[in-house]
């Protein structure tokens, strides 16, 4: 690990300022940085920690939505018994994420900003070809072993995927990220790899995340979190599904219907085709499977990984009709 200096910020503003320094990098929970600083990937001049700064952890919830401080830690949101009611999906996604002493530590903020767990972007002596560590250098999953890599939203410079659970989602329920004087909608922060697979989020430099506000809806409330991986624990998704569900009167009609992808896409991935392809039906089982397999419209495999594409309107269709009531 490279040596490095430390800064603690005493307010958001000197945070910024520190942060817009090259060689800078803020530190909230560490369970990434100090990571990806050991693998010889993040070799910061400067920590900034920002892990004291006041009012960045609270956790807020009324009848339009919910604001969560970007210091606020994964467990103590998972945790937090007015989000289990108005986003149970959002509580799951994140009691079934990392360990239990990473969610004491990890921060929202944190989570958010999380990076690749390709093995080809975290061995660099092994690995030196890869375009979000060196653009241009090239990527070494191509032709690799690429069983957990993405199918959804690739490009021939990178076919990572996105590793989390939280902001699958938060994309799913329309979430936005706060950065200060700005705000971006969640599923617009994350970007896709195209020809600049190195620049992951619609951050810029100086740029810290204080805050992520969702919106209050039927859909949100009535939510789950399906997560599908190789073990039970401690495991990042073979493919997952958040999945919030709104009916008529009825009982039966689609009236609101929200999904999206988890470790099957580049990043978080809203599955709008079949969301348009569910609302104003009667749910029924034959037509969500159906409707499932419009998710994969452009994916493209890589041998290994093709399993996904079979695998994911499965999980659609399994937590879809758990939410119906029909499973």
């Amino acid at each position: 690990m490279k040596n490095f200096s430390y800064l603690r910020a005493h307010s958001a503003d000197e945070a910024r300022k520190a942060a817009a320094l090259a060689g800078n990098m803020v530190l909230a929970g560490g369970t990434t940085l100090l990571d990806l600083a050991k693998c010889g990937i993040a070799e910061p001049d400067t920590v900034v920690d920002i892990t004291h700064l006041a009012g960045l952890d609270g956790i807020e919830v009324d009848e339009t939505g919910a604001s969560i401080g970007a210091l606020a830690r994964m467990s103590a949101v998972a945790d937090h018994p007015a989000i289990q009611k108005a986003f149970p999906a959002v509580a799951e996604s994140l009691a079934l994420a990392a360990s239990a002493q990473i969610r004491n530590m990890a921060t929202i903020g944190g989570n958010l900003l999380q990076r690749t767990r390709c093995s080809y972007f975290r061995d660099a002596a092994v690995f030196p070809a890869c375009n979000k560590r060196h653009p241009g250098s090239g990527c070494s999953a191509l032709g690799g072993a690429t069983r957990n890599h993405a199918v959804l939203g690739t490009s021939d410079q990178c076919i990572a995927g996105y590793p989390g659970d939280l902001a699958v989602a938060l994309v799913a329920f329309d979430a936005i990220v706060h950065l200060g004087e700005r705000q971006v909608a969640v599923d617009d922060f994350f970007r896709l790899p195209g020809n600049t697979p190195d620049r992951e989020h619609a951050f810029e430099r100086g740029e810290i995340i204080t805050a992520v506000t969702i919106p209050a809806s039927v859909a949100a409330r009535r939510s789950t979190y399906l997560k599908v991986r190789d073990r039970q624990s401690y495991e990042f998704a073979a493919a997952s599904a958040a999945v919030g569900l709104e009916f008529e009167a009825d009982g039966k009609t689609v009236r609101d219907i929200r999904i999206a992808l988890g470790g099957v896409a580049t990043k978080p991935w809203r599955a709008r085709t079949v969301e348009a392809a569910l609302i104003g039906k009667v749910l029924g089982p034959e037509l969500v499977r159906k409707a499932s397999l419009l998710v994969m419209e452009g994916a493209i495999d890589h041998g290994a990984n093709h399993y996904k594409i079979d695998l994911a309107p499965r999980v659609i269709t399994r937590a879809v009709l758990k939410m119906g009531g029909l499973a």
